[in-house]
């Protein structure tokens, strides 16, 4: 069973090299832009760590799926999970997917203050022939329901398109469409 799956908050990211920092000065929380959620670290963290690694778009928006998280630790707040980042480019009403991938690990944070994170360290499950062992390590007791989160591609897409949506929404990207090269454009709304 999974402990958590949390999408995403979607920062505004061009060509996955963040443009503006939001949300973090929303009412009862700090004035500080800097002070990030868990999930607002990762997101920033896939989209300039790991999204400017392919092809550029216009606009990155990782895709996250925390299968569990341990916070005893300020520390080393440890944050394992199923992690994608799609670039894309606008054209007319539809995101266009230029690049992504999927990069399922065990994401280290540390606590920035009262409410923030960083991360600090990624450990990503290896390809290939390593792939199913290197999860089972880093997964551990969460290896199970990874598995069952990654493997579900009914869930995975719902995942992927309530992150595009809450991510149109909060940057007002006049949006209404996403596809995948050679695809159908499928409709964001609900």
């Amino acid at each position: 069973m999974l402990a958590a799956i949390l999408v995403a908050s979607g920062l505004m990211t061009m060509g996955c090299h963040r443009e503006a920092s939001e949300g973090a000065a929303e009412a009862g929380s700090p004035a500080d832009a800097t002070v990030l959620t868990l999930e607002q670290a990762i997101d920033r963290y896939l989209a300039d760590s790991i999204g400017s690694r392919y092809a550029t778009g216009e606009l990155c928006i990782p895709v996250v799926a925390i299968v569990s998280v341990d916070s005893t630790n300020v520390a080393d707040v440890k944050a394992w999970g199923d992690y994608w980042v799609f670039n894309y480019n606008v054209v007319g009403d539809t995101l266009k997917t230029v690049s992504g991938g999927n990069h399922p690990g065990l994401i280290h944070l540390r606590r920035t203050g009262q409410d923030g994170f960083a991360v600090v360290a990624f450990e990503q499950v290896d390809d290939g022939a390593r792939y199913d062992p290197s999860a089972k390590r880093i997964f551990g007791d969460h290896y199970e329901a990874f598995k069952a989160l990654n493997g579900d591609e009914v869930k995975r897409e719902a995942l992927r398109k309530a992150a595009i949506s809450h991510f149109v929404k909060r940057n007002d990207v006049p949006v209404k469409l996403y596809q995948d090269f050679g695809w159908p454009a499928l409709s964001i709304a609900d």
